[in-house]
């Protein structure tokens, strides 16, 4: 019988959009019927989950109504014990047969005395009732703990009418003991002061878990000896090939079934379960503590599938002392075949297990490190170390700095192909921002052993250093330049020296990226990275101060080698002010404040990074030497200069046809020129300006104070030459400078004082500060300005 649809005024908006979308032609009718099964099912689910809310609400009305109940009875007592009092009050004021007040003071007796009285006690009752139902109540869960627990060991019950195994046993304790930790954290919180009791209680539970921790692992190793675990490690291969089908057939995990994989599982979950309750506990007693530090421990469960495996290694080990790569091989090969089943199989359980903030893969790659890190700190570094106590007939501990270098290579290159297995899950990133890197990193055998740490810098450093030696004896090193710009910015023309030291320093701070902790990070470079920077400072001023002991650095092979130096300094500072913006640096140069508080530490400019110290001295370094080619071009300069200072007649004759320059200030000026001209092809950019502002400096100084206060009377012609002199000097540094006269602020104001018409000065009385601010003299003094003004001659 076909049924007429309703009309559509009379259909929802939900139930006209449902139709639109699923039937928007007529080939969509055919699909009706399936429709039809779909919305029957979903109709059940729907009804079956109105069943169950009723069901829950049910039973959350009968707890209502006996809470209601109670609360009721509680009110009805107080308003019987309420009216007992009027009561009272009202017979005694009857009682007082008629006066008035002996009534009053009777009731305010009873308001300011007995009810408070009769309040305390109440509450006191209370209180009392409510410490005995908590005790009764943790002292029936801690009864069926305790049952439970004895029964996993007798196998016999005696609470309990039936007989389970010891596994459901277990999970019954469990459940009591969560039940119970609720109750003592509810207890912790709203009632402190019974210290008593709940350390009575944790007492009890601490001597029921001691019993029942044990049992629960031996009955897993038990299960695991029936899975056939730990597999046999001779049938294992060190090529990657066919690897994942290989791992599926040896791994007992996957091929566990039927009773005994059941058994696993439940035994897992309970592990799980009892770590987690104890982690529960641990983080109530710790509470105001720093909790973190005792809470997070290894997964049981995993532990007990690390240990058998570690000890079955161990017997290849021992097989391997000189050949230490196999060992490497041996324990990758292992955590990488069994790390999907960690995923697959055993996250789930613990997830089941509601065990919060533990990853199996992790803890599984945890585990196997760690087994390797306690192996390599009991057997394979000592023997290293009493190799580098045999001392070779040539005094060199070369055999064993080459053991060492080499094991800490393997472990280098270890914990970077263990860090792949964990990088694709998000698990690396997470550890390296909870500072738990050391987990999963063989290196953290330097964490209990900071004396091995200090060792191995040592040995690095010696290693590093022999092969610097070398770089820096060949000259080549020195003569050859860089290619290329740093940033795209500036040549530095550093000699190619700088760059192998920077290549050396490089692969030391790429080593110590592997050690898994800050401060470790921060003492190896400290021990490593910070010499070698020193060494290169030391060598760059060696072959300065030979530069200037040889020829006082009047020769322009001297200039040459002493500006490589401070290019080099400059180059190689600038790349170390690049590191130490980086992240990994300013984090170990704060690890490096914290620890040196002697040190005042910038967190702006040049105090970045654990080098800043190092950066420093080398921008003290180029500062010095600069400042000394400064000087040494200036002293010569100054020397051909004395008899150009010294004629004071010049400035007294007129002047004459064809001769416009002094010819001895020329040659000084020819002298500085070639002197700077050697400066400016080999020194850097930055520099040498440094050096040519520096000279031009000094020349002014020498320049005003040996002419023109130098008591000389200038006439018409003396001023004309000057002025032809300072424009030879002005064309000198305007090769180097747009406007060179700003650069010679003395001479060039004191000149243009020597040039204003007799008018305009008629004395130096007229000379003050205003006068000198009005004709633009602005660095020469009072004093200065009227002695040039005395000693100008006007003949016309």
């Amino acid at each position: 019988m076909v049924q007429a649809l309703p009309p559509i005024s009379s259909l929802s908006h939900s139930v006209l959009t449902f139709l639109d979308d699923n039937f928007r032609s007529a080939d969509a009718l055919e699909r009706a019927s399936g429709l039809v099964s779909e919305l029957q099912t979903r109709c059940a689910d729907l009804d079956q989950s109105l069943l169950d809310l009723n069901r829950r609400l049910e039973l959350s009305l009968l707890a209502y109504a006996s809470y209601t109940d109670r609360i009721g009875g509680l009110f009805g007592d107080v308003n019987s014990k309420l009216y007992d009092l009027c009561s009272s009050t009202r017979i005694s004021g009857a009682q007082s047969d008629g006066r008035g007040s002996e009534g009053v003071e009777r009731s305010e007796q009873i308001l300011g005395e007995e009810l408070p009285s009769l309040a305390k006690e109440v509450a006191r009752v209370e209180t009392v009732r409510m410490y005995a139902e908590t005790a009764l109540k943790l002292d029936t869960l801690v009864g069926d703990i305790e049952d439970a627990v004895s029964s996993t060991i007798n196998k016999n019950l005696r609470k309990y009418a039936s007989t389970r195994d010891s596994e459901d046993t277990r999970l019954l304790a469990i459940k009591a003991l969560k039940l119970a930790e609720d109750v003592l954290a509810s207890v912790t919180k709203t009632r402190p002061q019974w210290a008593r009791l709940i350390s009575a209680v944790d007492h009890r539970v601490d001597r029921a878990l001691a019993i029942l921790r044990p049992q629960a692992i031996a009955d897993h190793r038990g299960l695991l000896t029936s899975l056939g675990w730990p597999p046999t490690l001779s049938t294992f291969s060190f090529s990657d090939s066919d690897a994942t089908k290989q791992a599926a057939v040896q791994n007992p995990l996957f091929t566990m079934e039927g009773e005994l994989k059941h058994q696993y599982c439940e035994n897992f979950i309970a592990l799980c379960s009892l770590q987690e309750l104890q982690r529960q506990r641990k983080s109530r007693q710790l509470e105001g503590h720093n909790r973190e530090v005792a809470l997070h421990q290894p997964l049981w469960a995993i532990e007990e599938l690390v240990n058998p495996i570690s000890i079955a290694s161990q017997r290849h080990f021992s097989k391997w002392v000189d050949k230490p790569e196999f060992i490497f091989a041996l324990v990758y090969k292992i955590t990488r075949d069994y790390v999907d089943s960690m995923d697959e199989l055993l996250q789930p359980l613990v997830d089941e297990a509601m065990l919060s903030g533990y990853s199996c893969r992790e803890e599984w790659i945890s585990a196997m490190v760690s087994s390797l890190s306690t192996y390599l700190a009991k057997e394979i570094f000592p023997i290293c170390i009493s190799q580098l106590d045999e001392v070779n007939d040539t005094g060199i501990r070369s055999q064993g700095s080459i053991s060492w270098l080499q094991l800490i290579d393997l472990m280098i290159s270890f914990d970077k192909r263990v860090q792949s297995l964990v990088a694709q899950t998000g698990i690396l990133t997470s550890l390296q921002e909870d500072g738990n890197l050391q987990k999963i990193s063989s290196l953290s055998v330097f964490c209990d052993r900071p004396d091995w740490l200090d060792l191995w810098a040592e040995i690095e450093l010696n290693d590093i250093f022999d092969k610097l030696n070398r770089e820096m004896e060949n000259e080549r090193n020195w003569s050859t330049k860089i290619q290329g710009v740093l940033s795209g910015v500036e040549d530095y023309k550093s000699p190619a020296i700088s760059s192998a030291f920077l290549r050396r320093l490089s692969s030391v701070v790429d080593r110590s990226r592997s050690l898994p902790t800050i401060s470790l990070r921060s003492r190896f470079i400290q021990l490593t990275g910070v010499p070698i920077v020193r060494k290169f400072m030391d060598c760059l001023l060696l072959r300065c101060q030979e530069a200037e002991g040889l020829t006082a650095l009047t020769d322009d092979d001297a200039l040459i080698k002493v500006t490589k130096s401070i290019n080099a300094a400059h180059y190689f500072g600038s790349i170390l002010k690049e590191w130490c913006e980086d992240v990994y640096f300013l984090e170990m140069g704060l690890n490096h404040q914290l620890e040196s508080s002697s040190i005042e530490w910038s967190v702006e400019g040049d105090g970045n990074g654990i080098f800043y110290e190092e950066i420093g001295k080398m921008q003290e370094f180029r500062r010095e030497w600069v400042e000394m080619l400064s000087t040494v071009v200036f002293r010569g300069f100054d020397a051909r200069c004395r008899d150009y200072i010294k004629n004071k007649k010049q400035w007294q004759e007129k002047g004459e046809e064809g001769l416009i320059v002094s010819k001895t200030f020329v040659a000084a000026l020819d002298y500085m020129q070639g002197k700077m001209s050697v400066l400016q092809v080999g020194l850097n950019g930055e520099d040498f300006v440094g050096v040519w502002r520096s000279l031009a400096a000094g020349v002014d100084r020498l320049i005003f104070n040996g002419i023109f206060m130098g008591n000389v009377k200038f006439h018409d012609g003396g001023v004309e030459r000057l002025g032809s002199d300072l424009a030879v000097l002005y064309g000198v540094f305007g090769a180097w400078c747009l406007r060179p006269e700003g650069f010679f602020p003395k001479i060039t104001e004191g000149l243009n004082l020597l040039k204003m018409g007799k008018k305009k000065v008629k004395d130096s009385s007229t000379i003050g500060e205003r006068w000198l601010k009005e004709n633009g003299i602005r660095h020469l003094s009072v004093d200065e300005a009227e002695k040039i003004v005395r000693n100008r001659v006007h003949t016309k």
